[in-house]
């Protein structure tokens, strides 16, 4: 038994007649409107914030981290890696 027909006649595509319809309705224009995006105030300063340079506090614990990696000191607590996950295993 065949549920869906894979090669329908004169299948409509409801989204596609609705856009047609909105670029008929802008007739002045010759070429469909184009999407924008507006990035909020707020959306800028985080992202400004994401760029900013690190504080020498913040490079020296960096750097601290990068020695302690290299010479196999350091140590990965797993249960506070396990904490941090839990929320996101719910």
């Amino acid at each position: 038994m065949k549920i869906n027909e894979n090669q329908r006649v004169g299948a409509v595509n409801p989204y596609k007649k609705s856009g047609e319809a909105n670029f008929v309705q802008l007739a002045g224009k010759k070429t469909k409107p184009k999407d924008q995006v507006e990035i909020s105030a707020e959306a800028k300063e985080l992202l400004g914030a994401q760029g900013s340079v690190p504080t020498e506090e913040q490079t020296l614990r960096l750097e601290d981290l990068k020695k302690s990696v290299a010479s196999g000191t350091y140590h990965v607590d797993a249960g506070k890696i396990a904490e941090k996950l839990l929320p996101y295993l719910k």
